[in-house]
């Protein structure tokens, strides 16, 4: 517990806040009846803020692994945390308001509310990618949780990236005044959705791969604990390769997915085909990798 309260002081602030927000917009979900684009209203704030929980913790962890201070990445932090605050006080804002916070421009300060958001995701995505080269250009103790550690950082930024269709001129919805996008395609916002996520079971959903491309900043370090030391070092760095390339795939699979207007649990031939190729392909690279580990002494030869 000590180390941790060494780590990054702002990031670990605004998680501690992003946490409490999230029980008071958990009871607001429970304990307000209103209803928003087929949602509980305060379900965005309580999914954003559990969101920033783990993404600024887990800043504040790959921060600590280096092994000194850099000046380029406080700043970047210093962005991160600005921008954060900024896209969370309007979600919170427009759901006091009553209204939506994402696609709105229906009067001018739903305008101009939702360019400060897309001026906060820009700005974010350029801090994330600095705080990212930075922490790769570091030589870490620990390899293969530095292996992990890159490739989590580079898929996040995938995952920010497959978020850019949601407000193509094509995602807005035909017909209907001051809306600039949308995350379903094929289908209108707020119809049926998979239970908390919200996810449509009706139409494709660009948040699906937008989710999990984010989360891979948890998902690779954490196989990369998971593995452990009971395999050598260069089959656990191939084996978090494997995982990062596949993960990948799999986040622009689902984004493809998405944007050809299916369910995430109804896919059509093709995408089990896709799907198909990819688990294969992938327990193929891991077999091979597997078969070429080293066994303990020659790992302490090497």
């Amino acid at each position: 517990m000590t180390t941790v309260l060494r780590w990054n002081r702002p990031l670990l602030f605004f998680t501690a806040v992003m946490a409490v927000l999230a029980v008071v917009a958990g009871i607001g979900v429970l304990a307000d009846p209103r209803v928003l684009t087929g949602a509980p209203i305060w379900l965005k704030p309580f999914k954003f803020a559990v969101s920033f929980v783990l993404y600024t913790f887990t800043l504040a962890w790959m921060l600590s692994l280096l092994p000194r201070r850099s000046r380029v990445a406080e700043i970047a932090v210093t962005v991160v945390l600005a921008t954060s605050v900024a896209e969370i006080v309007v979600i919170v804002t427009q759901v006091v308001r009553g209204t939506t916070s994402h696609y709105n421009e229906t009067t001018p300060l739903n305008y101009a509310l939702f360019q400060v958001m897309g001026l906060a995701v820009m700005l974010l995505f350029l801090a994330h990618f600095v705080l990212g080269i930075v922490i790769a250009r570091q030589r870490l103790t620990d390899r293969v949780s530095a292996h992990a550690v890159r490739w989590g950082l580079g898929l996040s930024l995938l995952g920010m990236a497959v978020a850019i269709p949601m407000v193509q001129p094509g995602q807005a919805p035909a017909g209907v005044d001051g809306i600039s996008g949308a995350h379903s395609v094929g289908v209108a916002d707020g119809g049926p959705g998979l239970p908390l996520v919200g996810w449509s079971t009706v139409g494709g959903d660009l948040r699906i791969g937008h989710f999990v491309g984010l989360h891979a900043l948890q998902a690779l370090p954490l196989l990369a604990l998971l593995l452990g030391t009971r395999l050598d070092r260069l089959t656990r760095a191939r084996l978090v390769a494997v995982a990062g390339c596949a993960y990948g795939i799999l986040t622009l699979m689902l984004t493809w997915q998405a944007l050809r207007g299916q369910p995430l649990l109804e896919p059509d031939g093709l995408t089990l085909a896709a799907w198909a190729s990819l688990a294969v392909t992938t327990a193929t690279a891991t077999g091979l990798v597997l078969a070429r580990r080293r066994t303990p002494e020659l790992e302490l030869a090497a």
